[in-house]
């Protein structure tokens, strides 16, 4: 008889235990499951970059010539014969007639002014301007002109001279090859990150490819849409890629 009633409890007892087992077991199996999900869910993103230092391959420089006469045909004269002078300072200097460009004349009319500073529809004068262009491969001849032309002013002419902008005009070849370069360094980097985390590098999830970056060398200026720095012959191009690798 006291076998018979304890019989259900050992029964019940049993149930119990197949249950607890069992939740147990199925807890664990949900909790690896989701710390697999949550693994295979992790992703890195780095960036790369890559530089490189170039010298400007082209140079381009202008130069104002200013005249004004109460005239118009007189201040055209003394701009034809001011401009000649330039052209001849530049063909001494060594600059082909090829290499320079010569665009229209930019004519002003002054107009007179009364005594409270109000312009009326007298003319009083002709002001002139005539830009000369050059557009040149030897970029040492184009810096030393651009510092020297200003000697005409001792000719009584009127002459303004711009600071010369100094371009790369291989680019489109580099990028290429520096996208390249920067995609590997953000490949190196998404690596060693993961190995100091005990991870390992999986496939490639996203990639951005972002602006390029011509600066002087060892500047440190960056922007957002790129930059392009025309003022420096000796310059530096940077290329930056966003890369995101999953994780595993």
């Amino acid at each position: 008889m006291s076998d018979n009633k304890n019989h259900p409890w050992l029964g019940l007892f049993l149930l119990g235990a197949l249950l607890s087992t069992g939740i147990i077991i199925a807890t664990l199996v949900i909790s690896k499951t989701v710390e697999r999900v949550k693994f295979q869910n992790q992703r890195i993103q780095v960036k790369g970059f890559a530089e490189r230092a170039i010298t400007s391959d082209i140079a381009v420089w202008s130069g104002q010539i200013t005249t004004r006469s109460p005239e118009l045909v007189t201040a055209y004269d003394n701009l034809q014969a001011d401009l000649e002078k330039v052209l001849a300072y530049l063909q001494q200097k060594g600059i082909r007639k090829e290499d320079v460009s010569i665009p229209s004349v930019i004519t002003t009319i002054q107009y007179k002014r009364t005594e409270q500073g109000m312009t009326t529809n007298i003319v009083e004068g002709y002001n002139l301007v005539q830009t000369v262009s050059i557009t040149s491969p030897n970029i040492e001849q184009i810096a030393e002109i651009a510092n020297e032309v200003t000697v005409l002013i001792k000719e009584g002419i009127e002459f303004d001279s711009f600071s010369p902008q100094y371009f790369y005009t291989k680019l489109d070849n580099m990028k290429i090859e520096l996208l390249g370069e920067a995609t590997k360094n953000a490949g190196m980097r998404a690596k060693q990150l993961a190995e100091n985390s005990g991870s390992k590098v999986g496939s490639l999830k996203y990639a951005s490819q972002g602006v390029f970056q011509i600066t002087p060398v060892y500047s440190t200026q960056v922007s957002d849409y790129g930059t392009y720095d025309t003022t420096t012959i000796e310059k530096s191009v940077k290329a930056v890629v966003t890369m995101e690798y999953s994780i595993r």
